[in-house]
This record gives structure tokens, sequence and C-alpha cells, in this order.
């Protein structure tokens, strides 16, 4: 399912790419253990559906970084 940004701009699941890994911060008993954050890759080289000039300010916005990688860094809790 691709993933839309904005009426007219999605980004085809192909070009994204998930990994779970451990979460930095406080998180109870299974800290360090359990693999409990998400890391959401985009490959914008290879992306076809953006327009060039806005691919070129991601690739700035970017800068020595690498491609383009939102993490969710708020804390975790239990639900209640």
């Amino acid at each position: 399912m691709p993933l839309f940004v904005a009426p007219g701009i999605e980004i085809p699941d192909s070009d994204l790419s998930v990994a779970f890994t451990r979460s930095a911060g406080p998180g109870g008993q299974n800290v360090n253990k359990v693999a409990s954050a998400v890391q959401l890759r985009f490959a914008l080289a290879a992306n076809t559906t953006l327009r060039g000039d806005v691919k070129a300010r991601l690739r700035v916005l970017a800068g020595h970084r690498g491609p383009p990688s939102p993490r969710a860094r708020r804390a975790r809790g239990a639900w209640k």
C-alpha cells in the first residue's frame, strides 16, 4: 500500500523499508531486550513519483546523513 503524503503525492511501498530496533530511553523491564522502535527508510534515488525539484530539496535536507529516515522519538509507556 503506498504512503499518501498529500493530495496527488504518494510514495510506493517498494520505495519504503521498515526496520525494528531497540529503542533508547525509559522502557521498564524490557528495555534493551525488545525491538520496540520502528525506523522507516525511504529510497529517494529509486523513487519515480516525486518531481526532480522535490527530490533535490530532500537531498539538501538530508545532507551528509544519507536517505531520509524519520524516527519516532516520543517516550513509550504502557496502555492504560
